[in-house]
């Protein structure tokens, strides 16, 4: 389990955006975090790890181990793997609880809502449906 809540990572996400005061350059930094994604499993790729809603192919697998969700994720797309590589940040390695107690702050903080094309907003919050949708699950069978 990591030993930072997600409120300290979404902090911390947020300082390193702030770093740039061009929105060229803070998506080339989502772009930099999506390349260091690690290798996704193509056996991964299937319709159950699929996320609805988004523009650009994305997978996200989940599993729980020791009361922490660990989530795997893949794109298409450059930006939109940047994009989840910010949200595993945040959420994976947490409990079920807390993922579904952590509100993506990050978001707004980061000024996403206004700078995001709607279709990668749609993704972006499709993803977090899912992850919350998941950690629901889990929940409810331990």
């Amino acid at each position: 389990m990591t030993t930072k809540t997600p409120q300290e990572i979404q902090s911390e996400l947020v300082d390193e955006f702030e770093i740039f005061d061009d929105w060229m350059d803070r998506y080339e930094y989502v772009i930099d975090l999506g390349k260091q994604l690690p290798e996704f499993d193509s056996n991964l790729k299937t319709p159950a790890n699929k996320i609805d809603g988004c523009q650009s192919q994305v997978w996200l697998h989940s599993e729980l181990i020791d009361n922490t969700l660990h989530i795997k994720g893949m794109s298409d797309a450059a930006i939109v793997s940047g994009l989840i590589a910010i949200v595993l940040r945040v959420y994976s390695g947490q409990s079920p609880q807390t993922i579904l107690d952590t509100k993506p702050d990050f978001i707004s903080a980061i000024g996403f809502n206004d700078h995001l094309s709607p279709t990668r907003s749609n993704g972006l919050h499709a993803m977090l449906r899912a992850i919350y949708q998941r950690a629901g699950q889990y929940l409810t069978q331990a």
